[in-house]
């Protein structure tokens, strides 16, 4: 395959985004245009498990790794409420991939990173750059769903980066980026009842961010799913006050973004943040 050439760290290729977190921080978000993949993965698919041809994840994400200009941990995610804490040397090592939704650091130069085609990435930053992190949040990653104490990965991430950078939850800057928008989300009585709302009545505290659905008689009743709105409803209970974002959705814009209820088949992008170096 020829490998097309990678672009200069300040000029990103068209669709990715760069948050403004705060000083010391650096946050970017990747879209489909950048890369080598073929169709259906065209073009910047960072995702090593979804079939794609290995060389072209590989200079995706050399593409990716070069435009952050740190290093990327690159996670096995398992839409669970796990949070790796990075380090220079459990990034470096040969054993196997971390196994989680999100990741927090410390150090500079290294990338917490997530991949999305459809769920919310979120990016959070301490103040003055003393810790950053990013968090993969499906509808079972927001609700705690399998976790003994409930607590869902917004939850688990908030706490291990306020603990790591020594802050309060009111300190952090969190940015939501793109997912499967509120218009097109569509769930079954099952999301609603793991957020604790009564899916007879459509009552309960998250209620606000469910829709019912206009559908046939006899239908199986649907609604439709605020995924931003739940994720901020959540950051508002554990005291986060500074949020920005959560407004692209990802199945409406094909020529942007990857989606996987839209296509099935397709790639990922990816949003990653970390502290530059002093």
């Amino acid at each position: 395959m020829s490998i097309k050439a990678i672009p200069l760290a300040q000029d990103l290729p068209p669709g990715w985004m760069r948050p403004d977190l705060g000083p010391g921080v650096g946050a970017w978000m990747s879209a489909r245009a950048g890369g080598v993949s073929l169709a259906p993965y065209a073009q910047c698919n960072l995702g090593d498990h979804v079939g794609d041809a290995p060389d072209a994840v590989a200079t995706n994400r050399e593409v990716f790794k070069r435009l952050v200009q740190a290093e990327p941990c690159w996670l096995t995610q398992v839409h669970g409420a796990q949070i790796l804490r990075l380090t220079r040397s459990n990034l470096l090592s040969d054993g196997p991939q971390h196994r989680a939704d999100g990741v927090v650091c410390t150090e500079p130069g290294l990338a917490c990173t997530v991949m999305v085609a459809d769920c919310l990435p979120l990016l959070l930053a301490a103040p003055e750059g003393r810790g950053v992190a990013a968090l993969h949040a499906g509808w079972r990653g927001l609700a705690g769903a399998g976790d003994m104490a409930g607590r869902g990965v917004l939850h688990t991430g908030v706490h291990a980066l306020c603990e790591s950078a020594a802050c309060e939850p009111s300190d952090l800057r969190v940015w939501l980026g793109p997912c499967i928008g509120p218009e097109a989300f569509e769930v079954g009585a099952d999301v609603l009842s793991a957020f604790g709302v009564d899916p007879s009545k459509t009552q309960g505290p998250s209620a606000a961010c469910f829709q019912a659905m206009a559908l046939p008689a006899g239908a199986a009743p649907k609604w439709l799913a605020d995924l931003p709105g739940l994720a901020r409803r959540t950051l508002a209970a554990l005291g986060v006050q500074q949020t920005s974002g959560g407004q692209w959705c990802t199945l409406a814009d094909s020529a942007r973004f990857f989606s996987f209820r839209r296509d099935g088949v397709t790639g990922r992008q990816a949003a990653s943040i970390a502290i530059l170096p002093r």
